[in-house]
């Protein structure tokens, strides 16, 4: 009896490479290599044969059987593989490390309250209004209503340029942002309402002083302009940037060789949170705030008619104190 393997082995090689699922791969070697399968009918034949047959049979069949184990073996291993890429496609996995957020800083305390201050005022109408830091001698101190013999210079002495610019005349560090007044009166027509931050240097050195600190000052020309006018614009302020609901001002007489008239303004102050406050919640504790007057009469710079209208500065620093 003579068996024609090599067809039968091509024919189950052919459906094994056709199997294009796992499933369909298990079906061919069930058909083939099962309990009832083509490969094991033929071996089980083997018994029945003479020695003589079963010499020439017997590799013929192994070798029959070894061929469809291995296609199987190997059309198993491309078909897990596919799954494997097809599933790693579908499902990516990103599994490197974030990169380290880069420090970008934070803002600085003191411009954070400059920003604030200006954002405030903006809601108010105040137009924002920068100067030189280096100020000559009429700016700093004769258009203000300084001369050279004024009692003021003395208070406001402070760092001159050594050697300034042929011509310059005087420089100075400025010692408040009032140029900055100065040069918008001097620029701009009525009506006027501007703020002027900035840094401002004097000769203080001490435990509650320091050569280089912040101000804000305020300019307001226009007719019928009042200090009820300012009242109202301080405590408008007041109650936005420390987020209360309420605040109690008194305004003081006080002097001011460059301005006439001043007032020193104290703001109610509560021991208990820390913030202004109105009323019994004030621990009748002031907090000295502000220096506030109206433009000098005689100053250049203001017209004749909207003279002495009110004005107001302030350091971004408090001195608390209790004053009943």
């Amino acid at each position: 009896m003579t068996i024609d393997t090599d067809q039968l082995q091509t024919e189950l090689l052919d459906q094994i490479a056709a199997a294009a699922t796992p499933e369909a791969l298990e079906a061919v070697r069930v058909a083939a290599m099962g309990k009832s399968g083509s490969v094991t009918a033929l071996l089980k034949t083997l018994g029945g044969m003479t020695p003589e047959a079963r010499q020439i049979e017997g590799p013929k069949l192994n070798g029959l059987r070894e061929a469809v184990t291995a296609a199987l073996a190997a059309r198993k291993a491309e078909l897990e593989t596919a799954a494997l890429n097809e599933r790693l496609a579908a499902e990516r996995l990103d599994m490197t490390l974030p990169v380290p957020p880069a420090l970008t800083g934070s803002i600085h305390p003191v411009s954070q309250v400059m920003d604030e201050l200006a954002e405030i005022f903006a809601d108010l109408g105040f137009a924002v209004a920068t100067g030189p830091e280096i100020e000559d001698d009429w700016h700093n101190f004769t258009a203000l209503n300084i001369p050279e013999s004024h009692p003021a210079r003395a208070m406001h002495d402070t760092f001159y340029i050594a050697q300034p610019p042929a011509g310059a005349g005087k420089l100075v560090l400025r010692t408040h942002t009032s140029p900055v007044q100065i040069r918008t009166m001097m620029t701009q027509k009525p009506p006027i309402r501007i703020i002027a931050p900035g840094r401002v240097y004097r000769s203080d050195s001490d435990a509650t002083h320091t050569p280089m600190f912040h101000q804000v000052e305020g300019l307001v020309i226009d007719k019928g302009t009042t200090l009820a006018h300012l009242r109202w614009t301080l405590e408008t302020f007041i109650k936005a940037f420390f987020e209360v609901d309420d605040v109690t001002l008194r305004f003081r007489p006080s002097y001011f060789p460059f301005t006439e008239p001043g007032v020193e303004v104290d703001v109610g102050y509560s021991s208990k949170t820390g913030k202004p406050a109105a009323g019994a919640d004030a621990d009748k504790c002031w907090a000295a705030a502000w220096c506030t007057a109206a433009s000098s009469p005689r100053a250049d710079s203001i017209p004749t008619s909207i003279r002495a209208l009110p004005s107001a500065s302030a350091s971004t620093g408090w001195r608390c104190s209790n004053m009943a």
